[in-house]
């Protein structure tokens, strides 16, 4: 089982705003969480989650079909900055056909104990990525490159959340590694470093896809590819 201490809700959060020097609040208010967020690279669901207060029902609603391929990351991260700015842009305009989304339902295997790993795939799945889309976008966009069953042995408790995992869920998630070593307590792999600006880019795409279908990814996927043939 995970053996790092899971702190309360309050001192989780209060380690985060202690990383990019902001006063902790708590109960935490909208105005705290919309700060918090802006300095520390998470999204405001991603601290509903470390403050134990559920996200929006909406936050749920997706194509479990869909999210983040491997060839849509890749494509992303091979592009220059103007061609991920576009398919950025082309994501945000794409909204998903009504009826098409349904509540995530976690499987049996992804109801976690309470812990930092589970924290992180909790906010993955909030990205659309499962153990598999996880790892797959971990290996393109960190080098840290694991098997399905290693992501969800993190979740689950089983294999302790280590260094070198760390920096991979960073890169995932598009936030500093300095930030998720103070909120877990572990410490930086030797090779952790800012993530180069495909890396965020990437992260951000793979958040504002989240509520796309599966055949909409796929025509992101084409528009990408023909963005790195210009």
């Amino acid at each position: 089982m995970e053996t790092l201490p899971y702190p309360e809700p309050d001192v989780r959060l209060a380690r985060l705003a202690g990383a990019v020097g902001l006063p902790a609040v708590w109960p935490p208010t909208e105005e705290f969480l919309g700060g918090l967020a802006q300095r520390t690279g998470l999204r405001a669901h991603d601290l509903l989650l470390v403050a134990d207060i559920p996200p929006p029902e909406t936050a749920w609603f997706m194509d479990e079909t869909a999210g983040a391929s491997s060839s849509l990351v890749a494509r992303s991260l091979a592009l220059p900055s103007s061609g991920r700015r576009l398919l950025r842009t082309r994501a945000r305009s794409l909204t998903a056909p009504t009826g098409t989304l349904t509540p995530w339902q976690p499987r049996p295997y992804e109801q976690y104990p309470p812990g930092f790993g589970s924290l992180l795939l909790r906010m993955l799945a909030l990205r659309n990525l499962n153990w598999s889309g996880t790892a797959k976008a971990m290996c393109l966009m960190s080098g840290v490159c694991k098997a399905a069953s290693t992501i969800g042995a993190v979740g689950r408790g089983a294999k302790p959340l280590d260094g070198e995992m760390l920096d991979g869920f960073a890169a995932t998630l598009g936030v500093p590694v300095a930030v998720l070593a103070e909120l877990t307590g572990v410490r930086p792999s030797a090779d952790g470093r800012e993530h180069p600006p495909e890396v965020l880019d990437t992260a951000a795409l793979i958040w504002e896809i989240r509520h796309l279908t599966w055949d909409q990814e796929g025509e992101l996927t084409v528009y990408a590819e023909e963005l790195g043939k210009d």
